[in-house]
Formats: structure tokens, C-alpha cells, sequence
């Protein structure tokens, strides 16, 4: 308390000024650290959602393609090789996971397609309205897929550059945030889209 009063008054000023601004920049950077996390948590739940949509469409698709492989079975018997590998890629999509889950929805992506070469093969196939049913339904669930994809795509990419900035980077790794995946196709053939025509 002594030692208070011998400073100069200009002395005492000075202090409190520093401590003044010290306080109010760990307040700034505290805020600022509080404001980046829950941005990155937002980006994350976003992420986490945008899979969760893709999660729910995906299902759709793979409780159409056992009816689409039983109605084409009743016209292309011949076409067992076709078949079965549509189901084995449905099979390893439905169990697959994290970047597998990708991979492996390319490859069903692929023998979908082959499975509606087949139609081309088989003129009373093409005309039968079950099937016609089935094809319609498949290309609503694929617009849906592409449409969930987008968005997901978008909101990873959000939070990717996030992660990619210096200051955000640091409390990414704080929290233990990692880059994802982009949900994309492998190669060109399987960018285009699954031919549902009749």
C-alpha cells in the first residue's frame, strides 16, 4: 500500500491503463476463440447432416434395387452374372463406411447402369409398368442423391477452408476437427448419370 503511494500519480495511470488493455485483449481474443469454435461446431453439425441426408436416400435406393433385380429377373434369366453383381454392390454399399461408403456407392452407381443396358436387350422388359414404376422411382431417389450430395459437398467444403485458415486451423485441432471427403464420383463413366429411359 506504501509502495502505492510513492509512485507518481502519471506512474499509477499507466499501469492501470496497461492492465486496462491487457484485460480487454484477452477478453477480445477469449471472444474470438469462443466465436471460431462454435463456427466450426456449426460447420460440423452442418457436415454431419448433409451425411445424414445422403445416409437417408441411400437407403431408399437400396430398398428399390432388390424389387428392380426381381422384376428384371423374371425377363432376362440369362442375365445372372448382371444380377447378382448389382446385389453384391448393393450388399457392400449398405455396409460400408466413412470414405469406403463412397467407393462403394460408385461402384453400385456402375452396375446400375448395366442393369438398365439390359432393358435394351429385352423389349418386354421395357414395357412392363412395374418395372416402368420401379425406374421412375429410382430417378426421383437419384435427384434426391444428387441434390443431398450438393449440399453436403458445400457444407464440407465450408468447413474444410475453415480448418485450412491459420487462426480457425488452431482450434480445429483443439477440437479435433478433420478435413472431409468430398461425396464424388471416381471416373468419368460413372459421372454420368444413371440412364433411367424407357
Amino acid at each position: 500500500m506504501n509502495g502505492l503511494l510513492l509512485l507518481p500519480m502519471g506512474a499509477i495511470i499507466g499501469i492501470s491503463v496497461g492492465a486496462g488493455i491487457l484485460v480487454l485483449l484477452v477478453i477480445i481474443l477469449i471472444a474470438w476463440y469462443i466465436s471460431t469454435f462454435n463456427k466450426l461446431q456449426r460447420l460440423k453439425n452442418l457436415v454431419e447432416e448433409g451425411w445424414s441426408t445422403i445416409d437417408v436416400q441411400l437407403k431408399k435406393r437400396y430398398d428399390l434395387i432388390p424389387n428392380l433385380v426381381e422384376t428384371v429377373k423374371g425377363y432376362a434369366k440369362h442375365e445372372s452374372e448382371t444380377l447378382e453383381a448389382v446385389i453384391r454392390a448393393r450388399n457392400a454399399a449398405m455396409t460400408a463406411s466413412g470414405d469406403g461408403k463412397i467407393a462403394a456407392e460408385n461402384m453400385l452407381t456402375g452396375t446400375l447402369k448395366s442393369l438398365f443396358a439390359l432393358q435394351e436387350a429385352y423389349p418386354q422388359l421395357k414395357a412392363n409398368t412395374n418395372f416402368i414404376d420401379l425406374q421412375n422411382q429410382l430417378k426421383v431417389v437419384e435427384t434426391e442423391i444428387a441434390s443431398a450430395r450438393r449440399y453436403y459437398n458445400g457444407t464440407v467444403k465450408e468447413m474444410n477452408t475453415k480448418i485450412d485458415m491459420f487462426f480457425a486451423g488452431m482450434v480445429a485441432r483443439k477440437m479435433k476437427l478433420e478435413k472431409r471427403k468430398y461425396f464424388e464420383l471416381d471416373s468419368e463413366e460413372e459421372r454420368k448419370a444413371v440412364k433411367v429411359s424407357f
